[in-house]
């Protein structure tokens, strides 16, 4: 994983000019409202195509993110400017801030109620060992994403928005959401291997 470099806290004071940015991407919260009604909808009819559409989607989405994040976007992001990073920093990661919780609800929320539709939660369910480690695996993941790599962006956004941000503040904190993001991503791919187990008996 690339390190995320940035000037010493001296440097604070001539840090590059910032464009400007909305922490919450006001222009996004019509399109995460819908995804979610559409998702209660989903929920409230309990039909099978439905569940599995929002299942399968918002996981190989959140899935695809993560991967991307950690293995992808950590290494470019660690060998580009200064100016450069801080326009990417500033471009993605509002746009994060409400593409992750919504997948995330969206993953778990319509893969509990397609657990209920096809009796996969209860207990005399043939493969429930598999279930159990699928809902572990998926807990681990949801307390990091929501507790460690949201709130790295935010903490990232809420810096940057500051008239003299600390380098060393968002060097610290983008360090972390890149790693947080990849070990989230890992620990996919073992939810991968559980759900292809589960789907093939």
């Amino acid at each position: 994983m690339a390190e995320v470099a940035l000037p010493a806290p001296g440097a604070a004071a001539d840090a590059p000019p910032r464009p400007d940015f909305e922490i919450v991407p006001l222009r996004g919260l019509p399109v995460v409202a819908a995804v979610l009604v559409a998702l209660i909808a989903a929920i409230a009819a309990n039909k099978l195509w439905a569940l599995e559409f929002f299942h399968v989607a918002g996981g190989a989405l959140w899935t695809s993110i993560d991967l991307f994040l950690g293995l992808v976007l950590g290494p470019i992001l660690g060998r580009l400017t200064i100016p450069a990073r801080i326009e990417m920093t500033t471009r993605l990661m509002p746009k994060v801030l409400l593409i992750m919780p919504t997948l995330v609800t969206v993953t778990l929320a319509s893969g509990w109620q397609l657990g209920r539709y096809l009796g996969t939660i209860s207990s005399e369910y043939a493969l429930h060992g598999w279930i159990v480690a699928s809902y572990i695996v998926v807990g681990i993941m949801a307390v990091i994403a929501l507790g460690l790599l949201e709130p790295a962006n935010v903490a990232v956004l809420f810096e940057l928005k500051k008239p003299r941000p600390d380098p060393t503040v968002i060097q610290r904190l983008m360090k972390r959401f890149i790693y947080t993001a990849g070990i989230i991503g890992a620990m996919q791919v073992a939810t991968l291997v559980i759900m292809t187990k589960v789907a093939t008996g």
